[in-house]
């Protein structure tokens, strides 16, 4: 055995500290400042301490002192860290193996206890210093005299401290803080109530009358000043009050001046007032708490410093031996004295002298206060002009024991003159001696003084003049009653000693006198009884001396009266106030007494009392006897011992055969039962509790053996019936517990020879359940016995005794004590902790003893297989019990492993005599199933989980017990092997279990449990042909197991492995593979899952992971439960992060699952238990509310039509009012509230790095309100911050897929709506439409522009093509997800050319849209159409579209693309079709101009000339005029029911209808920002519209100089465009403002209002040829008839003139029905609708197209433009500009130019006045039917999604004509039959089987 050196002390403090350093630092990191910087301190001081022990230059109690701050330090330390509590004994750490466990058990109690429960102080101090008094008038010196005062008894309690004050109030000695200083010693905890108070009396030093003139008198007096008062319990709460300000108070009258405290306590406000206004007394008070000796070490600089000591008045509560006082107490109580012939009362001053026994003075022994040293004389204060004074003034006299007898105290009376010369004259005087004559001191209390009457000039020194006299009245009265008269002038003082030497007793010395007076012997030992207690204490040698003087005197006559008075005093040491002198009468015993034949009177008069005892009705004094034999044996056998050495051993037989006698005599009365709680009982009871302390005294005497044999004896004979006297049971148990604990029981013999007996009496308490704290005491003390002699043999035997008499008890008590319900009181619950802990620790040691002999011994003794059955599952049940975790407090890990290897090491021996008797056909499912469940919560305990301890702490563990969690893991695979068939019946129980193990991070338990699962599915293949139970019970357990944080990433690969390779040879391999990858699919997302949920993850990484988790539930795991919990769970983080859409959604998947049935559902998550339908009521309240909140009420009003039908079907009419009144508020706030349009973003995901869920795919995010592609890349970056942003929007490759990192490519996408048909409908607000530009949308778009071939850098137009992406996603959004994948991805090329085209469509929908804005006058100014005519007229005059010319119309481009004919003939026709509508707008334009525009009118008047001619066109020919021109919204609505109108600009009749929200951006461009020269200050909309994408698609570099204009751009045509436009990462700084690279920009995307959907060819409204004669008419060089406006009939038309005959009815205009959608074609280019001049003139290419919208601000939104505030600058012509405006910017006028398109006159650029027709008849009916169902319907894609959408909020079709809309599913499928527009993915997965009910 290797012994270290070094101290245990200095090896555990190094440990520890490497420990702390490290958790020292996480403090800093976690922020928790304060206890950083405490434990940094002390790491400090441990250090220091650590040096001073290593130098090894301490003296053993410095050592010792050192120690113990090390660990208390230490365990300060652990406990702060959380750390283990450390067992010690005597500062050292202890091993668990060198103690027994009951030992251990109690040291960690202890310390527990130390921790939890401080001990309360029973000794408190009062520390006073007094700092000023503070008062104006002052000018004269002060006493102060502090003592404590109890109101209850009107008595002080404590001595005075006395201290005096200088002239300003402040202490005279101030360099002497003992002067100034005091603490009040000695409160008892009763003395801390509320009704003891701190008086202070403060006494000037001066002339009678404070007002008196300073030369009126010399003498100074002692004169009352004031007086405070303070209750203790005032300081009970803050403990310590620093500079606390007392008021002080004066009586009214001078007479009351000794009760002046009690009034102001009484608060008799009337007798007292305030000594000044600002009078007050500044002190400093603190409660300490302890013994003095701790308050000394504790506050060393209080007494280093200096303080004065005020004791109580008398004796403290305990006396000590050795104290040495003599004090006596004198109050100068009060006077009544006569005038003495004068005209008013006197002025009574006292002085009190010592005088000793030779008349000399006694010097300095009066003593006024702790603060002052003793004087020689006492001067009273002076009370003026009063005869009846009363002072009450306590004064102490510590006289010596020498000088008391013949000493008296004498006290002289003066009367103070209070004139000039202050003369004193002596009147009288008392005195009285201190000693009687008899030697007893002057007996406390009140003594009645004589006055004798004196001249002033007699001399009082010869005291035998007066010492003659009589002092008292009481004596005087008595013996002279015929001078009576004469005293009439009396003196009252009152006395009280507190002395160690002197008595007042007369009896006692009469007792201590008893030779003197030998007849008085037996009167003096009756009245020893009635002397007080300390009276007998402080002689207490003396009176023992006498006592058995007394016996050796005369035995016989004596003998039992000296055995009373002997019992007497040793009952009075029980006493807790005398209990400390119990060593003085032991120091007696061995040291002093000398009666060696007392012995044979002592065993004489005890056995005569004993033999009475069951005789004697009255047993008080019987029981008296008994409870001090412990006394009475030491005294017999010292008596014995000296009588042997004095005789050499005589007579020993004979004692001996005395003490056999007296312990039979005992016997027969113990055997004796009485009924009840009789005096029988009771004298048992007393002669138990003091059996045991004779055990010790008999040992010196007689051997060992003897002694045990007469103890088992004694012991024996006690009646074993329980159901006698409870409280002498106790008893009973007591005295068994003291045996055990006793010196004798230590003796290995005679334990023996006791054991038995100990036994059995705790065996029967036991099983009565009685008791039980004391039992587990005497066990714990019987097995620390055991540990500690564990080397002897005869400890096998006692474990052999113990085993066959406790073990099963033993369990039954744990098991019964366990399952009690615990106590409410705190003290009730700890004392339970307590009792449990003990039985544990008892039964853990005596498994810890047991050797294999004891075990098979055991296991042997049972007769038959059911009672070995019952034994194991008790034991077995007890022990899992052991594991629970309230069964030790958190820290006591150390206690835990220990208790955990002895389990360990019980189960190894009892898993044997499992399989010996009880497998095959002696199979017991009960016992097997208790023993799997013991051996995985065993391995399941949190103090067996080593990866989470410290290194250090790890090694310790694994040191001395090993990894115990692996053996019972390798215990658990053997026992499972030997069960063969007998498996089955624990599958599928023990999965889930078996599975918990599994999942702990420790390989070598992985590789032998995770097989365990190959087994089970093998055998339930064999039973029933597949293991579907095997997989449903995995599949439940891993998700509740991984929430709870178990399992990791190695466990899935390493679970997936394993089972692969064991299935390999399997006939069912393809299923169990099945299994196995189903089973680690999920393990990858609850792993995700529960990554994400951890604190500090953002809400969109959890939302995903949870729509992936639950996703994956209903689809491939088909877990109905599991799905509607994880429904529930998104549903809680949507409402967290606001997603009240997404909620709504998700709430919706749950209603689906339910019926509108009456059958009743369970109580389930929050939802009580109620029928399906009130559940689904509920749920779709709840939706509604979501929708609401999530502004999407157009789905709101769907459910809302749902419940209202339910309702009516109910016939429950008020909740049908209710609903529908909620629906029409749905539609009100469509109409009034305003809701902005996301933007959306496809994000990819890239690299291993990320979660299962996103791993290297692409998802499409619907941004919040206000988010910009700048915000959402910097959110997404916040969410995943080591991922790295790719700077391209190119796919990314494999190398990028199987990085080890994070890759995110993020760029913006433009929604594609599904249906066009409410956004081209007429007349529909704006409101409404917004809804369906940005909901249900799967198809998302993005454009990307490149050059193909050789670049043309005079014409970029040439070679530029754009690649268009379009992505769908598996589910359209919003929806219960603000993301969700991308499923497929289109790639399409668009050529030059038909990019052109569609660039040149765009700018003429936006054309004509602001110009019918304009004429309906929605538009609350001109400047948008002016700016967008400045824009096109403008570039087109400098190039612009005349590039399309150079690149497009040019011989070579036409001879090499002969393919491109038809499309070169539409980009013709769209060119004349833009100068057509800019000379119709031109028109309008001029009505409508300001005065102050007119020239830049005129200046585009010019311009349009000259681009005309740029297009060789003189006027336009009667095709172009027929070519399909048409407005957005179609034709503009006409009143059914108005008169016809005029149509020309000037005959406009307008009816504008404008919402509240008009015009808000429209005051920015005023006039003056179109009032300069230059025209290309305005935009340029030809290659420039609102939106920069348009821009994008018309010249992609600004290096392009001839498109541009003559007009540089202004600086802040740059600066005002996004961030991401002016600064994207994407660009070079040589590209900087290339549209190829600004793709990723939110609104700088391609993919915007350049490709916006073309209206079907019949809703198009078409402008009419304008003539020449019909040209504006602003140009000055023109006369007045060119000017005139062509009068030849001209008018809108829907198509070409054909189209447009079929319009018209007899001259009437007929507002066509809207037409189904038409069927579409694919096209390998893009979809788009053809528009021609005529059907024949179409490109197929054009008519195959499919129609699509843009994103949602930019889509037909005609305000646009003329909100940017780029474009009220300059700009480079038309194609070449980047900059636009953000949405922000631009949606105020775009609400506005939609919310104004409402139905009124429509003002058409003809003179000649149309009739315009009023409906009536068949038509109407016929355009109400083909009107665009309502916006309700929520789209779901039914053939191509995993996890469809909600179908609630779709209305199913009845045969009858729908009352609601009709689903848009319908209209959907047949696009799919027709046109099939997409590819199928695959069939949709199977349906979710109901099973609501359950729900």
């Amino acid at each position: 055995m290797v012994i270290p050196t070094e101290d245990s002390v200095i090896t555990e403090m190094t440990s520890t500290l490497r420990d702390w350093g490290t958790m020292w630092k996480q403090l800093y990191v976690r922020n928790e400042g304060d206890l950083f910087h405490r434990l940094w301190h002390i790491m400090n001081e441990i250090l220091d301490l650590r040096r001073q022990v290593l130098v090894g230059h301490l003296t053993h109690d410095r050592m010792k002192d050192v120690k113990r701050h090390i660990t208390a330090r230490l365990d300060w330390g652990n406990e702060q860290l959380g750390l283990d509590l450390v067992p010690r004994k005597e500062y050292a750490m202890v091993d668990p193996e060198d103690i027994s466990i009951t030992e251990l058990y109690r040291l960690m109690e202890h310390r527990h206890r130390k921790k939890d429960t401080p001990v309360q102080a029973s000794s408190h101090h009062l520390f006073v210093q007094m700092k000023s008094l503070m008062c104006s008038n002052l000018g004269e010196e002060l006493e102060v005299i502090f003592s404590l005062f109890d109101s209850k008894e009107n008595r002080p309690i404590s001595e005075r401290f006395f201290l005096r004050l200088n002239r300003n109030g402040l202490p005279r000695a101030p360099d002497k803080p003992e002067r100034h200083c005091s603490l009040f010693v000695d409160l008892g905890s009763s003395d801390l109530r509320k009704d003891i108070y701190i008086t202070v009396h403060i006494i000037r030093i001066g002339r009678m009358g404070a007002g008196e003139k300073k030369n009126a008198c010399s003498v100074q007096y002692r004169r009352p000043f004031g007086c405070a008062v303070l209750s203790i319990a005032d300081l009970l709460t803050g403990e310590t009050k620093d500079d606390l300000v007392l008021k002080v108070y004066m009586c009214n009258t001078e007479s009351e001046w000794y009760q002046i405290h009690e009034n102001i306590i009484k608060k008799l406000n009337a007798r007292y007032n305030l000594t000044g206004s600002n009078a007050g007394l500044a002190v400093s008070l603190q409660l300490l708490h302890g013994d003095i000796e701790q308050i000394r070490r504790e506050y060393s600089s209080v007494f280093s410093h200096g303080v004065s000591i005020t004791r109580k008045l008398g004796f403290s509560n305990i006396i000590m031996p050795g104290e040495m006082r003599n004090d006596l107490y004198i109050t100068v109580e009060r006077g009544e004295f006569e005038k003495g012939g004068k005209s008013v009362a006197r002025n009574v001053e006292v002085t009190m002298f010592i005088v000793d026994s030779n008349g000399q003075p006694l010097k300095d022994f009066i003593s006024f206060g702790s603060g002052e040293p003793p004087a020689s004389e006492y001067r009273s204060f002076v009370l003026y002009h009063n005869n009846s004074p009363r002072w009450s003034e306590l004064l102490k006299l510590p006289i010596p024991v020498d000088k008391f007898r013949g000493s008296h105290i004498r006290f002289e009376f003066r009367h103070c003159s209070t004139k000039e010369k202050g003369e004193k004259k002596l009147f009288g005087f008392s005195f009285v001696p201190l000693m009687q004559e008899d030697g007893r001191t002057l007996p406390d209390g009140t003594h009645e003084l004589i006055v004798h009457k004196c001249e002033e000039n007699t001399n009082l020194q010869d005291t035998t003049r007066y010492l003659k006299l009589p002092f008292s009245k009481v004596i005087f009265l008595g013996t002279n009653n015929q001078t009576m008269k004469a005293t009439k002038e009396s003196f009252w003082i009152t006395s009280f000693l507190c002395s160690t030497k002197l008595t007042q007793n007369g009896d006692m010395l009469d007792l201590l006198k008893w030779r003197t007076h030998p007849d008085k012997i037996t009167g003096c030992l009756s009245k020893l009884k009635e002397i007080d207690g300390s009276e007998i204490v402080k002689f207490l040698q003396d009176t023992l001396d006498t006592l058995f003087g007394i016996l050796d005197e005369n035995s016989q006559k004596y003998g039992s009266k000296v055995f009373d008075s002997l019992v007497h005093i040793i009952n009075l040491l029980q006493d807790s106030k005398f209990h400390h002198f119990k060593p003085v009468m032991d120091t007696y015993i061995e040291s002093h007494f000398a009666g060696a034949l007392a012995y044979r009177d002592l065993i004489k008069v005890l056995k005569w009392y004993v033999d009475r005892i069951t005789e004697a009705e009255r047993q008080e004094h019987i029981q008296e006897v008994l409870k001090a034999q412990e006394y009475i044996f030491k005294y017999i056998v010292q008596s014995r011992r000296l009588f042997s050495l004095a005789t050499g051993g005589q007579n020993e037989e004979e004692f001996r055969c005395c003490i056999q006698e007296l312990l039979m005599s005992v016997r027969f009365f113990l055997s004796q039962e009485s009924k009840g709680a009789g005096a029988l009982s009771q004298s048992q009871a007393v002669f138990l509790s003091s059996f045991p302390a004779v055990y010790s005294e008999l040992l010196k005497l007689f051997d060992v053996r003897e002694v045990a044999n007469l103890v088992q004896d004694t012991l024996g004979s006690l009646p074993t019936i329980m159901h006698v006297d409870d409280s002498l049971q106790a008893i009973k148990l007591q005295c068994i517990g003291k045996t055990v604990e006793s010196q004798l029981y230590t003796n290995p013999d005679s334990r023996y020879i006791l054991l038995p007996v100990v036994l059995h009496h705790l065996h029967i308490h036991l099983q009565e359940q009685k008791d039980l704290i004391m039992c587990a005491r005497i066990l714990s003390n019987v097995f620390c016995l055991i540990k500690k002699n564990s080397s002897e043999k005869s400890v096998l035997e006692e474990i052999d005794v113990i085993v066959a008499s406790l073990l099963d008890i033993l369990l039954r008590t744990i098991l019964e004590i366990t399952s009690r319900p615990q106590a409410s009181s705190s003290a009730m619950r700890l004392q339970f902790q307590d009792v449990t802990g003990e039985f544990v620790a008892c039964l853990l040691s005596l498994l810890r003893q047991m050797t294999d002999r004891h075990y098979q011994q055991l296991l042997n003794s049972f007769n038959t297989k059911e009672e070995l059955r019952d034994f194991l599952l008790q034991i077995f049940t007890v022990f899992r019990i052991l594991i629970r975790p309230e069964m030790f407090p958190k820290d006591w890990t150390v206690m835990r492993l220990v208790a955990n290897n002895v389990i360990i090491t019980t189960v190894l021996y009892l898993s044997d005599a499992l399989r010996k008797n009880f497998l095959n056909e002696n199979f017991d499912y009960k016992i097997w199933d208790s023993y799997f469940y013991l051996a995985v919560i065993f391995i399941n305990q949190l103090c067996l989980q080593l990866e989470m301890f410290t290194p250090s702490k790890k090694k310790k563990v694994l040191e001395k017990y090993g990894d115990m969690r692996v053996t019972m893991g390798c215990e658990i695979f053997s026992m499972w092997q030997n069960l063969g068939e007998h498996k089955l019946h624990f599958i599928p129980a023990l999965i889930g279990p078996f599975l918990e193990v599994t999942l702990i991070p420790q390989p070598d338990l992985r590789n032998v449990m995770i097989p365990i699962f190959h087994d089970m599915m093998d055998w339930e293949q064999r039973r029933s042909g597949n293991f579907k139970q095997v997989e449903a019970k995995l599949i439940d357990k891993l998700d509740s197991l991984m929430s709870e944080g178990k399992g990791d990433e190695t466990y899935r690969e390493l679970f997936n492995s394993i089972l692969l390779k064991k299935i390999e040879r399997e006939t069912w391999r393809e299923s169990g593979v099945s299994l196995i990858a189903t089973v680690t699919r999920l393990m990858e997302r609850l792993l995700d899952y529960r990554d994400c949920m951890k604190m500090g993850e953002v809400d969109g990484k959890k939302i995903g992971c949870t729509v992936s988790l639950l996703n994956f539930y209903k689809t491939e795991l088909n877990k109905e439960e599991m799905y509607i919990r994880y429904i529930h769970k998104l549903y809680d983080l949507h409402l967290k992060a606001q997603n009240f859409t997404e909620a709504a959604y998700t709430l919706l998947l749950y209603d689906e699952l339910l019926e509108w049935s009456d059958r009743p559902l369970r109580e389930f998550l929050t939802y009580p238990m109620q029928t399906e339908w009130q559940r689904k009521e509920h749920l779709h309240l709840t939706i509604i509310q979501n929708f609401d909140r999530g502004k999407c009420w157009e789905n709101g009003i769907i459910l809302c039509r749902k419940i209202a039908e339910q309702y009516e079907s109910y016939y429950d009419y008020r909740n049908l009012s209710k609903m529908r009144m909620m629906e029409a508020s749905l539609y009100d706030k469509i109409m009034d509230q305003q809701r902005l349009e996301p933007e959306f973003f496809r994000v990819g995901f890239y690299g291993k790095k990320f979660p299962f869920f996103l791993r290297n795919k692409e998802f499409v995010c619907r941004g919040h309100d206000y988010e910009r592609l700048e915000a959402f890349q910097q959110r997404m970056l916040n969410e995943f911050p080591h991922a790295i942003a790719m700077q391209h929007a190119n796919q990314p490759d494999e190398t990028i897929f199987q990085a080890d990192a994070q890759y995110l490519q993020i760029y913006a996408v433009t929604p594609i709506p599904e249906s066009q048909e409410v956004l081209q409908r007429e007349g529909v607000p704006d409101n409404i439409k917004s809804f369906y530009k940005v909901n249900h949308i799967w198809k998302f778009r993005y454009d990307r522009p490149f050059h193909k071939g050789t670049k043309d850098k005079e014409n970029e137009f040439k070679s530029l093509w754009v690649e268009r992406t379009s992505l769908y996603l598996v589910q359209s959004l919003p929806g219960i997800s603000r993301w969700f994948e991308v499923e497929k991805r289109e790639v399409v090329e668009m050529s030059p050319l038909e990019n052109a085209i569609e660039v040149l469509e765009n700018k003429n929908q936006q054309l004509k849209a602001l110009i019918s804005q304009c004429q309906t006058r929605q538009m609350q100014n001109i400047n948008p159409l002016t700016m967008c005519l400045n824009g096109v007229i403008d570039a087109a005059v400098n190039g612009g579209v005349s590039r399309y010319q150079e690149a497009f119309f040019v011989k070579d481009y036409i001879l090499s693309h002969p393919e491109d004919g038809e499309k070169i003939a539409r980009l013709r026709e769209l060119m004349l079709e833009q100068a057509q509508i800019l000379e119709f707008g031109l028109a309008v334009h001029e009505k409508f101009v300001p005065q102050d525009m007119r020239p830049l009118h005129k200046k585009l008047v010019d311009q349009f000339f000259v681009m005309k001619s740029s297009f060789g066109i003189q006027e336009f020919p009667a095709c172009i005029q027929a070519s399909p021109v048409h407005f957005p919204n179609g034709s503009p609505r006409v009143c059914r029911n108005s008169a016809p109108a005029s149509m020309s600009p000037d005959g406009t009749r307008v009816i504008p209808r404008r919402s509240p929200l008009s015009y808000p951006a429209v005051n920015r461009y005023s006039s003056s920002s179109l009032s300069s020269q230059a025209s290309a200050e305005v935009s340029n909309i030809t290659g420039q519209s609102e939106s920069s994408d348009e821009v994008f698609n018309m010249q992609p570099s600004p290096s392009t100089s001839s498109l541009s204009s003559t007009h540089s751009a202004s600086p802040n045509v740059t600066s005002s465009a996004p961030s991401s436009a002016r600064a994207s990462p994407l660009l070079s700084d040589k590209h900087k403002h290339s549209r190829e690279n600004s793709c990723l920009s939110p609104r700088d995307r391609p993919c915007s209002a350049i490709y916006p959907t073309p209206v079907e060819p019949s809703q198009r409204t078409l402008f009419n040829h304008i003539a020449d004669g019909a040209l504006p008419r602003s140009d000055p060089n023109l006369s007045a008839p060119e000017k005139a406006v062509n009068p030849t009939p001209s008018s809108w038309s829907l198509d070409s003139g054909k189209e447009a005959k079929n319009m018209s009815d007899g001259g009437k205009l007929t507002s066509p029905p809207v037409p189904p959608r038409p069927t579409q074609t694919a096209s390998p280019a893009r979809h788009t609708t053809s528009v021609s001049p005529s059907p024949a003139g179409r490109s197929p290419l054009k008519g195959s197209v499919q129609s699509f919208t843009p994103s949602p601000v930019e889509y037909n939104s005609p305000g646009l433009s003329s909100n940017s505030p780029i474009l009220s600058g300059s700009y480079s012509s038309g194609i070449s500009s980047l900059s636009r405006c953000s949405t922000s910017e631009t949606s105020g006028f775009e609400n506005q130019a939609n919310e104004q398109s409402g139905p009124g006159p429509v003002p058409m650029p003809v003179p000649v006045p149309m009739p315009m027709p009023s409906f009536s008849g068949p038509e109407e009916p016929v355009r109400k039917e083909s009107k665009t169902p309502p916006p309700y319907s929520v789209y779901e894609r039914t053939l191509r999604r995993p996890v469809p959408l909600p179908h609630s909020l779709s209305i199913p079709v009845t045969s009858e004509p729908p009352a609601l809309p009709p689903k848009p599913l319908a209209a959907r499928s047949s696009h799919l039959e027709n046109g099939t527009r997409r590819t199928e993915p695959g069939p949709r997965p199977r349906p979710l089987p109901r099973k609501v009910s359950q729900l």
